[in-house]
């Protein structure tokens, strides 16, 4: 399953490592920040989908606590 949601991240710098922590996680097939777009992808099993978002954005809020994930 691949979603995208919308996500506000203060900076480029930022959401590469956002991006970097995220694809971390088991579980997880692909994921992309953009920061120009403000967009966050995550592409993961169906099965462990919700829990795989659960992570990543907690994922994210380690990198940038002020970043907002709208899922």
């Amino acid at each position: 399953m691949k979603k995208t949601f919308k996500c506000e991240v203060d900076c480029a710098n930022c959401a590469a490592k956002m991006e970097e922590a995220v694809k971390k996680i088991d579980g997880v097939i692909n994921a992309r920040v953009n920061f120009m777009t403000q967009k966050f992808i995550l592409e993961a099993e169906d099965s462990v989908f919700d829990s795989v978002l659960e992570s990543a954005i907690k994922a994210c809020k380690k990198v940038e606590p002020d970043c907002e994930i709208e899922a």
